[in-house]
């Protein structure tokens, strides 16, 4: 186990113990992320060059998993964090190479991984309404002006909103509406909020509408070359498609122990029809867990080849759709008592509930498979357009 590994599993039951509050008032966890913060954890994917802990993939996951076993919403924002911060250090020389990206775009990416190692974090501002996370379908826009690029548009579904300290904005070229780019907006002035999460479940997300009418300073397009939005997506589905699986892992697990503690407290684990579930769910997990650090082997030893595709995108399948059973499953064998408002099985069968939903959804993951096993492209050949 690593030491990050071990950090998070000591942070979990602080979060853990803060998560029923949060849920109820439906209020963003500071706590928590003073927490991270104060452990460092916002380096986590932030190179050892650059101050950070320089972790894998794997890495990544398994620290997930255990943040999410204290409190699902708070892993779910520092999901978005670790992706942005793990897709930028992920750019090798020889990636930046091939993408032809400029030398002062390496320097403002190693800027903001230093930020992230002294403790800055980053929120994600893709999806809108009507279009989801397709990134082909984005109504923001952004053009360049004196001294940087004026970005126009509104977000939904941006966790961490207002309480971020810079976000990934996806925004469609104002001349060339086929060319996607990607901005670390800082935060500040011409960013508003609209308080919209009002959810069934990870409530304390504050996954809010973000406004945007700013200017982003030059350094601020990713990469330094417009257009890469969609070539990063290709090359990089394990952020975007698969972050989310560690996490509901974690919301997953915790509810077996939710579950067992519910149980043990009422004598009721000599039903065998009570076991019976329990076990169920524990092979169930296990098995999530297991091709959930599959892909996070194959994405450290081969990102982007076309078989850990195929794992990224199983993983994000099975830990959904886990989740979900599980919870379900266990709150059932729990009983009525169990479903009253703050009990903890009550917010893990709700929270468990979003991880099918996150896109890519699993009706898309299997659809994605399914071509997949029939021999055909999986990224052109279905019905919807996947970015």
């Amino acid at each position: 186990m690593t030491q990050a590994v071990q950090v998070a599993r000591r942070l979990a039951p602080r979060f853990a113990a803060r998560a029923a509050d949060h849920d109820r008032d439906g209020a963003f966890p500071a706590a928590d992320f003073h927490d991270l913060r104060e452990a460092g954890l916002f380096g986590l994917m932030v190179p050892r060059e650059l101050g950070g802990l320089g972790a894998t993939f794997g890495e990544y996951a398994a620290v997930a998993t255990e943040l999410a076993r204290g409190n699902g919403a708070t892993a779910l924002v520092f999901n978005m964090h670790a992706s942005v911060t793990g897709a930028l250090g992920a750019v090798t020389e020889e990636l930046a190479e091939t993408l032809g990206l400029p030398d002062e775009a390496l320097a403002a990416r190693d800027r903001l991984l230093r930020a992230a190692a002294d403790g800055s974090w980053y929120a994600v501002a893709m999806s809108e309404r009507g279009a989801g996370a397709r990134l082909s379908r984005l109504s923001t826009v952004y053009e360049p002006v004196a001294g940087g690029w004026r970005i126009k548009g509104s977000k939904t579904f941006c966790s961490g909103a207002g309480h971020a300290d810079g976000y990934l904005v996806a925004a469609r070229s104002a001349a060339d509406p086929s060319v996607v780019s990607q901005f670390l907006v800082p935060a500040g002035e011409g960013l508003t909020v609209e308080e919209t999460w009002d959810s069934l479940g990870m409530r304390s997300t504050a996954s809010h509408d973000l406004h945007l009418e700013v200017t982003a300073p030059a350094d601020r397009l990713l990469g330094g070359v417009e257009g890469l939005a969609l070539v990063v997506a290709q090359l990089m589905p394990h952020w975007l498609v698969a972050s989310y699986a560690a996490v509901y892992v974690g919301v997953a697990r915790a509810a077996i122990d939710a579950a067992a503690e519910h149980l043990n407290a009422r004598d009721l684990g000599g039903l065998p029809a009570v076991r019976a579930r329990l076990g169920r769910a524990d092979a169930a997990v296990a098995a999530a867990d297991l091709v959930v650090a599959e892909a996070a082997r194959r994405v450290d030893e081969a990102p982007g080849d076309a078989e850990t595709n195929r794992w990224v995108w199983r993983a994000k399948l099975l830990a959904g759709t886990t989740a979900a059973d599980v919870a379900a499953s266990v709150l059932e064998a729990a009983g009525t008592a169990a479903t009253r408002r703050g009990h903890p099985l009550e917010r893990l069968y709700r929270d468990a509930r979003c991880g099918s939903l996150h896109p890519a959804t699993s009706d898309v993951c299997a659809d994605w498979l399914g071509i997949a096993v029939l021999g055909g492209d999986p990224d052109r050949d279905g019905s919807a357009p996947r970015w």
